[in-house]
């Protein structure tokens, strides 16, 4: 075996959820996503997970891009079937019949994966 080969490695949850995010703005995104992603967070910590995804789903347009995008992930992330994604009705079922700790745990996630999609996203935006 010489020196130069390389093992796959399993991804670490933060990897995982960088290339999550990348997936989603590698292929150019506008001003107004870049300025959705960045407000979603504080949107949740003032009104909570749910009242952010219908706020979202109500607007259309890149809010409800990047609030399909986050469903997605949560679904990947807690046990759904990658590259699949609940409707809004779904997600908002399996949210209400959460207990309260697996609650906090989808919003702690929410809140991690958009720390990777606001940062992705503007700096993919500035490289074109």
């Amino acid at each position: 075996m010489n020196g130069n080969t390389t093992k796959p490695h399993a991804m670490t949850l933060e990897q995982r959820r960088a290339a999550h995010a990348w997936s989603c703005v590698k292929d150019k995104v506008s001003k107004e996503y870049v300025n959705v992603a960045k407000a979603m967070p504080q949107l949740i910590m003032n009104s909570g997970l749910m009242q952010t995804l219908a706020f979202m789903e109500q607007k259309q347009g890149e809010h409800s891009k990047v609030a399909s995008q986050l469903r997605q992930w949560l679904h990947e992330r807690f046990g759904g079937t990658k590259g699949q994604e609940p409707d809004f009705k779904e997600m908002m079922d399996k949210l209400l019949q959460a207990t309260p700790s697996e609650f906090r745990l989808y919003t702690t996630e929410a809140l991690a994966w958009l720390k990777w999609l606001r940062q992705l996203a503007s700096a993919s935006q500035k490289s074109d």
